[in-house]
This record gives C-alpha cells, structure tokens and sequence, in this order.
C-alpha cells in the first residue's frame, strides 16, 4: 500500500488543473491504494480530463447558445409554481431562464433559503423565533386597524397573544408608529389600544393615514413579507417571500453557508462576483432540469464566465455583453441596427472582421474551426 505522500508525488506529477488535483487528493484522502490501483485511477482521470478538452479553433460559443437555446424552446412560459412549499411563489420556466441570463436587478419573486445552525436546525420552537425575528411584522400581524369618523381618529387594537408571539410590546408598537409617522399616538391607560388622529382632520388624511400604518413594517426585515418553515429530513428550513441576504446573514441561528437567495445581483453584492458566477450557473441548471431538461454544465458555465468576467454580473443583451463587442457589425446585427451604424460612421470607427458575426455578414469564412487554419507556402 502507498502513503500519503507517495499517492500526493503522484497526483502532483500529472499536468492537471489545480481543481481536478484538489478533487483527487480530497477523494483519496485516507483511502488505501496500491501501486496499481494508483496508476489505473490516475490512467482513467488523464483519459477523461483529455476527452473533455475543448479542440482548438472549435466554435464553443455558437455550440453553447445552440445547446441552452434549443432546450429553451421546449420550456412551459408558466410564470409561477408552488416549488413545493405552501404559500411560496417562484417563478420558473422560460421566464426564470431569461431574468438569469438578462441579470435582473430583482427577480420576479425574489426568494429564500435559510438553513440553521445545528442547535436551531432540530427545534421547531427555536426555527420559529428566527423565523419571527426575520419575518416583517405590520400591524396587521398584531390586531386589528379601524377608524373613527366621528372623532376622526384611527383605531388600532393589538392582540396579547399576538404581542407575546412576536416578542414586541404595546409600547415599542407605539413608539415605532409615532416616530414613523411623526404624529402623537395615544395610549389609554397604558393598554393594547392605540389611537392617532392625521395633521388635518380630513377623510381622506385618514384613509392615507390608515393606508400607511398598514405598510409599516414595525420588526423584522422590510421586504421578508413571509417565512415558511419546511421540515427536510431531519432539520426545520425556512422559505421566505421576499429577499434581504446581507441582513439575514446577521440573525443568530442562520447558517451563513448554507443560506442562498434566487437573487443573483445580490449575492454579487454581499459575496462576491464568484459567488454571483456560482449562482447564475446553479440557477440556470436547476431551471432546465426542473422541466426535464438535460444541457451540459459547461455551456452554461461558459455563459456565466463571460457575464461575470469584468468583474460585475452583465447581461447578455445590447446593455452588456452584446453591446459592449468591439466590431461594429456584430453590435449592429443584434439590436438597434441604425443607431450602432450611425454612431460608428461619425465616429469613423474601423471593424477588423475577427469574429462570427461580423464574417457571416461580409460573406467570408469565419475565423473559427477550419476557417481559421491558414496555408503558408514555401519560397
């Protein structure tokens, strides 16, 4: 049997991508192999690692638009879906595909994932404080809202019950609404009963009034309209309606690690363009297979790279990575034709012809595949 350093001399000898190197020490770790189960392991590694190279002058970019396109035609256009939480919206489908590799700022329906540290993942009591703690509390959550025409007033009854669940009381209810609307709110006798009256003692201040305390968010995260506790397995996970990753990040019992938002522009924000590349080609690839659709993750990883590889997540579209390209042509051929053409003759911009686009267009071989070997004779 061979040691650890002898089975490391092995694996470090080979002409691999660090990646590859990592998986295979990982993966051998504390295994024991012989010479020859070493050397058949390594064989079978080269063999597939060289099959999976790309070969020069080989289209990737024209074969990976084919390969998510073509599925993309079979996609349903449903825009929303119970993923199997109640209460739960996420858009899906072709839509979902196209807020992706668009780079909407906030997705349709912003969700989600929380998963606990160990103490808090097994207590469905304490999984339940966290999800109060997160989850936006408006009074609508803690009684009842009413007006008074009368005495032109606004009467907000609050539940005990629904006080001690929240773990807010009648008082830090009263001093959020007072320094949010910048009115007197009154407290009679100290109990669960609030009462305001707007500046100008009109209906329709009133009605304004009303309207905004409704949409108040008193506790919790604004944003976080709904959080759904999920039993998976044999830990409590939390879904919610809404998204607010650097905020929930800080909430004791969150397991940041493990914690993820359908929020692509956001996790760039808060973990980086890493992490948003990550993301996109997650995304994308749960998207496909949710309907049954098989692409090979390296297209989708080649879409990903060339939307984050300025260092921001950019689109593919005429506000990012097709408007930005360096031939005239190629910008013009995918939107706003005239305008592309126009600002570049007043600009006297020059076109080299180097890419697909722009060679499909003047009618000569494009400089990919065989197009792009060139004969040189002897003199």
């Amino acid at each position: 049997m061979l040691n650890e350093a002898e089975v490391e001399e092995a694996i470090t000898s080979l002409d691999l991508p660090q990646s590859i190197v990592a998986a295979l020490r990982e993966g051998l770790f504390g295994v024991s192999v012989t010479k020859e189960q070493l050397d058949q392991i390594l064989e079978q590694v080269m063999a597939d690692y060289d099959h999976a190279k790309v070969e020069p002058c080989e289209a990737v970019g024209v074969v990976a638009a084919q390969s998510i396109g073509e599925p993309g035609t079979q996609m349903t256009m449903r825009t929303f879906h119970y993923a199997g939480v109640a209460e739960i919206n996420v858009t899906l489908g072709l839509p979902r595909l196209i807020e992706i590799v668009d780079a909407r700022k906030v997705p349709s329906t912003p969700t989600m994932t929380i998963r606990l540290t160990e103490q808090y993942a097994g207590d469905r009591d304490l999984a339940r404080e966290v999800a109060w703690a997160i989850e936006s509390t408006s009074i609508l959550h803690l009684g009842s809202i009413a007006t008074d025409l009368a005495e032109m007033n606004v009467l907000i009854e609050l539940s005990p019950e629904a006080l001690v669940q929240r773990k807010i009381t009648a008082e830090e209810v009263a001093e959020r609404l007072g320094e949010e609307m910048r009115l007197s709110v009154d407290q009679p006798g100290g109990g669960n009963l609030l009462i305001m009256a707007p500046e100008e003692p009109s209906y329709r201040e009133l009605l304004q009034l009303v309207e905004k305390i409704k949409k108040l968010s008193l506790k919790g995260i604004d944003g976080i309209k709904r959080v759904v506790i999920r039993k998976e397995g044999d830990e409590y996970v939390l879904y919610t309606e809404g998204s607010a990753l650097k905020k929930v990040l800080q909430f004791e019992g969150v397991d940041p690690g493990r914690t993820k938002t359908n929020n692509i522009t956001e996790i760039g924000e808060v973990l980086g363009i890493e992490a948003a590349r990550n993301a996109i080609i997650n995304e994308a690839t749960d998207t496909l297979r949710e309907q049954g659709l098989a692409v090979d993750v390296r297209h989708i990883m080649l879409v990903s790279d060339i939307m984050t590889c300025d260092g921001e997540v950019k689109q593919i579209g005429r506000h990012g990575v097709s408007g930005e390209k360096a031939s005239v042509l190629a910008r013009a051929a995918f939107e706003v034709t005239v305008n592309h053409i126009l600002d570049a003759a007043i600009r006297g911009d020059v076109d080299d012809l180097r890419g697909v686009t722009e060679n499909v267009i003047v009618g000569q071989p494009i400089q990919l595949g065989t197009g792009d070997v060139q004969l040189v004779a002897k003199r």
